[in-house]
């Protein structure tokens, strides 16, 4: 049996109330993939979405088969994720971190910066996180002044640093 790659989504962070629903730390900014209804992995198994909620953007889940608290606690720190094929596209411009991930760094002169190690996402701008040969890491906002081309095909990422800006280590 062929085995499909596997996105992790959410992490399930605690039990809530009493009927059996949990809390998730979700790792995609896509509510829908939490919509009632929906079928997700838990560790790898199908799981349905029987009832869904909002709090403070984090969604508390009701799943089938989970039916009260002691089963809710069960599936703390557990990880829920979507086959890597129900993945929808993305609009120009706009790539998945896991794309990111490896992608060499170079200056507009050809010099090797690095490569994404991580993408933070924060309110203003997402940063590169970019690991430098010499085994520094510094931070390099996504914004069209600095990221000036992205070819994920071929795991390049070409960008126009400010001066010091490569120094300034994490």
């Amino acid at each position: 049996m062929e085995q499909t790659e596997q996105i992790t989504i959410g992490k399930i962070v605690s039990a809530v109330g009493l009927r059996g629903e949990v809390k998730v730390y979700p790792y995609s900014d896509r509510q829908e993939r939490f919509a009632c209804g929906a079928e997700l992995l838990l560790d790898g198994r199908p799981v349905r979405i029987e009832a869904v909620r909002f709090v403070k953007n984090l969604p508390i889940l009701r799943l089938d088969g989970v039916a009260d608290r002691d089963g809710a606690e069960a599936l703390r720190g557990r990880v829920l994720s979507i086959s890597a094929g129900a993945l929808a596209p993305l609009p120009d411009g706009e790539w998945y971190v896991r794309d990111l991930i490896g992608c060499e760094v170079r200056d507009e002169g050809g010099s090797v910066l690095g490569a994404i190690a991580d993408v933070l996402q924060n309110g203003a701008q997402d940063l590169y996180e970019i690991a430098a040969p010499d085994g520094r890491t510094f931070l390099l906002p996504a914004v069209e002044a600095f990221v000036l081309r992205v070819d994920v095909s071929k795991k390049r990422v070409l960008v126009r640093v400010p001066d010091g800006l490569s120094e300034l280590s994490i």
